[in-house]
């Protein structure tokens, strides 16, 4: 029964298909000089044919407007003969189900009904013909021009810092690593005109070798002129543009039209290292760069959306924008639809990092109802993953599948004890599940079945002389080779005990003799793991050295992977491309992570914030101030080597902190929880200054 207060109406569709249209449209944008590269798994496309359904009570007949993406037939209480496809349409009065059924094959069949009283919103129910009724889904699109179909991301017009000739070519520069439409103003003549993108100058300045590129004819270009000025279709990542152009074309000038989700910088940082402030800064930067329709891992190459990637930019975005948005378009977008046949992006690790990606949701939002709308999914994705284990219960790659790990000279055959830990996490995170649920049997199945993968991985993994997890078990016999993966995840889901915990730190992670992480992306895993054992100072070193040595060579935004070893262009090769690596990776933002979590300490404890830790380490700095964002509000914390300062806007949490001598404070009363360690009490709204000697 329909409310008689005004609502807002909204378009809206079956639950889920905006997101997979979205990625699959996004799925095919990469290109590899100028010649199409889709994604090469399998692309979930939207229901072609849907219907909606929804029930009203009205005392007086009521007109409202349709408007509707596809074909559409309105009919009230089952009544098939009699249906309408008018864009006004008057309801009669008392109580009446209406159907809408919509077919489009090309985007997402949505609806759009505005009336005084009836509204469609995630009250109506819709169907895919599969006994599956279900709320429909919706978000801001609420007018009947501002169609799903038509999303675009937002634009601003930007200029080049500077324009240069070179070998008779104007190569532009916009200054820093950037994402958009390049623009030519006033184009005229005839011939053709050759674009070279390139994130380095080495890059713009190679034709032959450069990753992406643009060709158009002048004369059809200015045919295609708006108010001046022609657009290239597609966006491209760059900081560099040569342009080559046959004698006869002219224009005015190049300028480019900047892309981007228009989200809130939310966290801030400062310290007494102004190189860690730059590498803040640019940390920022990049992620941002990545933050699109979905979290993507390079704006180069790929353009695509991977698990992995995006597990690591989700936490990043916690600690930064906290935009939910397109983090739940990314989950939902990443888990697509059943039947399963493959993993996530092919990769076994990716299926699992997707539970762990969800759970940190969960707990960073408190937002348990979009769990609820994906649970389904989420057991029929632990469902394949199970199907999947050997004869002694461990998770195994298929030929056709891609275990991956890491960029690195590994051998992933057999049972990997990285993918154990993190089904076991899966398993853990389906328990919380299904318990908020009400499905005791499910929790305590799922429940179970960690424990088990936890002990026995435990058991047959660990070498008590190499003091760690051996990477992978092969026929029933663990092989002794010693890796770090395994043995970080392992110390990040806490399941390892307080020795081994020592020994992992010891004879793992900063042993010398262990193969080293190459990447960014399991440098952000490596240095979490080793500032959950307060190594910040190790850790801020690492930063300093790693991410201020891309700063050192000129980078403008993070890369994928960073070689101090390498010279000059070398730099910029990968995947036997001169120029394969990508110059902006969102997994290169991990400093966003690592300083909100590890340096102003900043941790849910419950989910949303309701409560919070809050353990600041200044890692050898000698002060450091900043804020991070903990749903709608906000934590801030400001500490120098003999006080500290917290303030919070909602939420209850603990600040803990380590004290030389007895710390005071005139706001609180101080707990002392072991040898120079202390805690107070934090409520929302409260300043509260302790003073301490680090």
């Amino acid at each position: 029964m329909v409310s008689q207060d005004k609502k807002k109406a909204a378009w809206i569709w079956y639950p889920g298909d905006f997101e997979i249209r979205l990625h699959e449209k996004m799925s095919a944008k990469r290109t590899a000089r100028g010649v199409a590269y889709p994604a090469y798994w399998r692309l979930d496309r939207h229901y072609s044919n849907v219907k909606f359904r929804y029930t009203y009570e009205l005392e007086h007949e009521e007109e409202i407007t349709i408007a509707a993406e596809g074909v559409f037939s309105l009919y009230l209480d089952g009544k098939d003969n009699y249906r309408y496809s008018r864009s006004r349409i008057t309801l009669p009065a008392g109580r009446h189900e209406i159907s809408v059924s919509v077919f489009n094959d090309t985007e997402i069949p949505a609806i759009y009904v505005a009336g005084r009283s009836i509204q469609s919103d995630s009250t109506w129910e819709v169907t895919s013909y599969q006994n599956d009724w279900l709320p429909a889904g919706f978000w801001k699109f609420d007018t009947p021009e501002n169609r799903p179909s038509a999303f675009r991301l937002a634009v601003t017009p930007q200029e080049p810092l500077s324009v240069m000739e070179k070998d008779g070519s104007p190569l532009l520069d916009f200054g820093k690593e950037t994402f958009g439409y390049l623009r030519f103003h006033k184009l005229t003549g005839r011939g053709s005109v050759k674009v070279y993108y390139g994130e380095s100058i080495a890059e713009a300045l190679s034709p032959e070798e450069c990753v992406t590129l643009d060709a158009f004819e002048a004369e059809e270009a200015g045919g295609l002129q708006v108010d001046g000025v022609f657009t290239l279709e597609e966006p491209k990542a760059f900081r560099y543009v040569w342009i080559h152009a046959d004698p006869g074309v002219t224009w005015e000038r190049v300028s480019m039209l900047y892309e981007y989700v228009p989200v809130q910088y939310r966290s801030s940082f400062e310290c007494s290292d102004a190189k860690l402030n730059d590498i803040y800064k640019m940390s920022l930067y990049t992620l941002h760069l990545n933050t699109r329709e979905f979290f993507l891992d390079g704006i180069k190459r790929d353009r695509w959306v991977w698990s992995g990637d995006a597990y690591q930019a989700f936490l990043m975005n916690y600690y930064s924008f906290f935009d939910l948005d397109v983090t739940r378009r990314t989950l939902v977008a990443l888990r697509g639809k059943d039947p399963l046949t493959m993993h996530l992006n092919t990769i076994v690790d990716y299926s699992l990092y997707w539970f762990v990606s969800l759970y940190d949701y969960y707990l960073y939002t408190g937002d348990f109802s979009f769990v609820c709308q994906n649970y389904d999914r989420a057991a029929t994705l632990m469902e394949f993953c199970l199907n999947q284990r050997n004869e002694e219960g461990f998770i195994e790659g298929r030929p056709q599948d891609w275990v991956f790990v890491d960029w690195a000279a590994l051998t992933n055959t057999g049972a990997v004890s990285t993918l154990q830990i993190l089904l076991a996490r899966s398993l853990e995170a389906m328990s919380t599940f299904s318990g908020l649920l009400g499905d005791r049997e499910a929790s305590s199945h799922y429940g179970r079945l960690a424990a088990e993968l936890k002990d026995k991985t435990l058991s047959l993994f660990w070498d008590n002389e190499r003091g760690g997890l051996l990477h992978h078990r092969v026929d029933g016999e663990t092989k002794p080779i010693l890796t770090k993966h395994a043995n970080m995840f392992a110390m990040t889901f806490g399941y390892l005990s307080e020795e081994q915990r020592s020994s992992v730190i010891r004879q793992v992670m900063l042993n010398p003799e262990v193969p080293q992480i190459r990447t960014p992306y399991m440098r952000f895993h490596e240095l979490a793991v080793l500032c959950e054992s307060g190594e910040q100072d190790v850790v801020r070193k690492e930063m300093l050295s790693y991410w201020g040595g891309m700063m050192d060579l000129g980078a403008t935004s993070f890369w994928e992977e960073y070689d101090p070893s390498l010279a000059d262009d070398q730099h910029y090769g990968m995947y036997g491309m001169p120029f394969g690596k990508s110059l902006c990776h969102a997994w290169g933002a991990g400093p966003i992570y690592l300083i909100g979590k590890y340096y102003l300490g900043i941790t849910p404890s419950s989910p949303g914030y309701e409560t919070y830790r809050i353990s600041p380490n200044l890692g050898g700095l000698r002060h450091m101030q900043g804020t991070v964002p903990i749903g709608e509000g906000q934590i801030t914390v400001k500490m120098d080597t003999t006080s500290i300062r917290v303030e919070s806007t909602s939420g209850s949490g603990v600040l803990t902190f380590a004290s030389s001598h007895t710390p005071e404070s005139p706001d609180a009363e101080i707990r002392s929880i072991g040898e120079k360690t202390f805690e107070i009490s934090v409520e929302a709204g409260k300043p509260y200054r302790v003073t301490y000697r680090a």
